[in-house]
């Protein structure tokens, strides 16, 4: 296993337990939410680490590295809710949302080793703050694409910044646990 997948995999790994123990505090909520609710709470978080970032500190305990594996989490929810639809609390039992958090961050990690290999690795050189950047940029994107009903041009789909927003946020979890070493 290569240095990258073994720190991806370390990373999402600390993403899925904080998405197991929030399901053992509060089912599957969640499933209530329209994907444009779930855009939504990603944008705060990515926004929240912006804020952090700017102004040097944070008034909450929580630092940025919870906000990151949050924009993980809600992300593989909004790839959940896109492939299931809205549903209601309950109606998808642990171990089926347990397959498919495991299907969609797998589906992503294929993404991030495909595009890592083409791009080199880029993102080691990237600062954190950039890749917040570039989170709240597909963000941005995400709205537009969501506000015209999913119809594009040229552009990728929803799935495809979703997938984007994961990794991102899995790289600059990386990063930070690099910097903390």
């Amino acid at each position: 296993m290569t240095k990258t997948a073994q720190q991806f995999s370390e990373a999402i790994a600390r993403c899925k337990k904080v998405f197991s123990d929030k399901m053992q505090d509060y089912g599957s909520a969640w499933r209530i939410l329209r994907t444009t609710s779930l855009t939504d709470q990603i944008y705060i978080k990515a926004n929240r680490i912006r804020s952090i970032q700017e102004k040097g500190n944070s008034m909450v305990e929580e630092g940025i590295e919870p906000e990151f594996i949050g924009i993980v989490n809600y992300s593989v929810m909004a790839l959940i809710q896109l492939e299931k639809g809205t549903g209601q609390p309950g109606d998808l039992s642990k171990d089926e949302l347990n397959e498919l958090y495991d299907k969609h961050i797998g589906i992503s990690t294929s993404l991030m080793e495909n595009k890592n290999h083409d791009y080199d690795e880029a993102w080691r050189i990237m600062r954190v703050s950039s890749l917040d950047d570039i989170i709240l940029m597909k963000l941005h994107r995400t709205k537009e694409i969501e506000d015209k009903k999913g119809i594009t041009l040229v552009s990728e789909g929803l799935e495809a910044n979703y997938q984007d927003i994961i990794n991102y946020a899995l790289f600059a979890l990386i990063k930070i646990s690099e910097e903390k070493q």
